[in-house]
């Protein structure tokens, strides 16, 4: 399909609505403030463009229209740097300036192409409706069309009217909506909401023809002659009295995706290699994919990697390429990937019976020992004199304990899992001056054959009053 933009030389737009000043700083940052923990921006420029209405009327003159703007300002440095800059670019500045309202400002801060905060000076403007309704029916009359642009701020808090003088007029009335009450715009010539403020006045739409069905059906209740729905990467979609709905991709949107598509191989080879397979077997660019990650590497931080940051980088990739073997061998052997371990790892029977250590027969996995020595603690000698010393009832040895406490991880499974669960202390103490029935456990004791025991303490000797002591200097 090929569109010729109309010569717009002779039409008379008048643009009405909140006008505001966008101001963008742009430095760099490279520490933390010592007041507080928010990031030191270095200011390295600054630039000023006209925003809500004014820059609806900016892009009207773009298109070589003659454009003029009808909306409120503040007698303030910002309204006059708003004003200039729109007279600069042709625009024909109508305002009233409030000499009790500021003019709208947005400021925001960016940091290496990252925005880090933006700022908002405003207050409602509908204290000057008065005075914009008598604006606007006086700049009406030199008008071919009128556009409203809202954004809330209450400039157009009086819509309804300004949207019948338009008609009294016979002047076409476009809008670009604000807010969830579209019933304000009705009997407009057009109505332009993007897809969430669409959807948040008729309910999400799951597919396109649910959208198409009350896109419809919304354009007859409001009585309008079109409607545009704009919707992203999906382009737009225009609704027509007496015709077909109409929707027009976003050619830009289009190629985004043929390009991403390019980079990094097909969607079956994608979901080929996420399985673990070799990528010249399931056909995906391995080198594309090595070029990538090269270029990523070198993006990062607009600065080339050192040698620390990409060894850092590739060890990362090859224990990740370690883990996808172990995935694939396990599933070969037709094991769950969950379960997976790497060769040379062992499982050991921990025969331990104490509660303050491994239940009996947990299963503990241990990573290979770094040196010879460590190896030999854990031989089939040591393993064979560990259930001796249990039935003899002596207990673990400092040396085993700690030997049990380099383990990797230990799983409990079946009944060793339970067994952890079902210890309970023959004797619970609890020192203070609480009473049986508030020590938490207690009942669960008593309930299982137990004891609890309070112990006391002597007088002006519990820790709050040796804190009060120190406090005081006491010695």
């Amino acid at each position: 399909m090929t569109l010729t933009v109309p010569d717009f030389s002779k039409l008379k737009v008048l643009v009405a609505g909140d006008a505001m000043l966008d101001e963008y700083w742009f430095g760099d940052t490279a520490r933390i403030s010592p007041e507080a923990p928010v990031p030191v921006v270095s200011q390295r420029s600054a630039e000023q463009r006209p925003g809500g209405a004014a820059n609806v009327a900016l892009n009207v003159a773009a298109l070589g229209a003659r454009s003029t703007l009808a909306a409120v300002v503040g007698q303030d440095e910002r309204g006059a740097s708003l004003t200039r800059a729109l007279e600069q670019r042709g625009v024909r500045c109508e305002l009233f300036r409030s000499p009790t309202l500021p003019t709208i400002h947005k400021l925001r801060v960016f940091a290496r192409s990252q925005q880090l905060l933006r700022i908002d000076a405003e207050q409602s403007l509908q204290a000057c409706a008065d005075e914009f309704g008598s604006l606007y029916e006086r700049l009406l009359r030199q008008a071919d069309v009128v556009i409203l642009s809202d954004y809330g701020k209450g400039t157009l808090c009086r819509v309804e009217e300004l949207v019948a003088a338009a008609l009294a007029a016979k002047t076409p009335v476009l809008i670009d909506p604000k807010g969830t009450d579209f019933k304000r715009y009705r009997n407009a010539y057009a109505l332009t909401p993007n897809r969430s403020e669409f959807e948040a006045v008729v309910g999400r739409c799951s597919d396109e023809a649910e959208l198409l069905r009350k896109g419809e059906a919304l354009r007859k209740d409001l009585d309008l002659d079109l409607l545009l729905v704009t919707r992203g990467e999906q382009g737009m979609t225009l609704f027509e009295q007496d015709a077909e709905p109409l929707t027009l991709a976003d050619a830009g949107a289009r190629s985004l995706r043929r390009d991403r598509r390019r980079r990094h191989g097909h969607r079956a080879a994608g979901s080929g290699c996420s399985r673990g397979l070799d990528g010249r077997r399931c056909g995906g660019p391995r080198e594309s994919r090595r070029r990538h990650r090269r270029r990523q590497d070198r993006r990062r931080d607009g600065e080339p990697l050192g040698a620390a940051a990409r060894a850092a980088l590739a060890g990362q990739r090859r224990a990740r390429a370690r883990r996808l073997a172990g995935a694939r061998r396990a599933r070969r052997r037709g094991e769950s990937a969950r379960r997976a371990r790497r060769p040379d790892e062992r499982r050991l029977r921990h025969p331990a019976r104490r509660p303050r250590q491994l239940p009996r027969g947990s299963e503990v996995v241990r990573r290979p020992a770094r040196r010879r020595r460590q190896r030999r603690r854990f031989g089939a000698a040591a393993q064979r004199r560990e259930p001796a010393r249990q039935l003899a009832g002596r207990p673990h040895g400092r040396a085993r304990r700690a030997r049990v406490r380099r383990l990797g991880r230990a799983v409990f499974r079946g009944h060793a899992g339970r067994a952890r669960r079902e210890v309970v202390p023959d004797v619970l103490v609890k020192g203070g001056d609480y009473r049986v029935e508030q020590i938490a456990g207690g009942d669960t004791v008593l309930k299982n054959g137990g004891e609890v025991r309070v112990l006391g303490f002597k007088p002006g000797r519990s820790t709050s009053a040796l804190i009060d002591a120190l406090k005081r200097g006491d010695r």
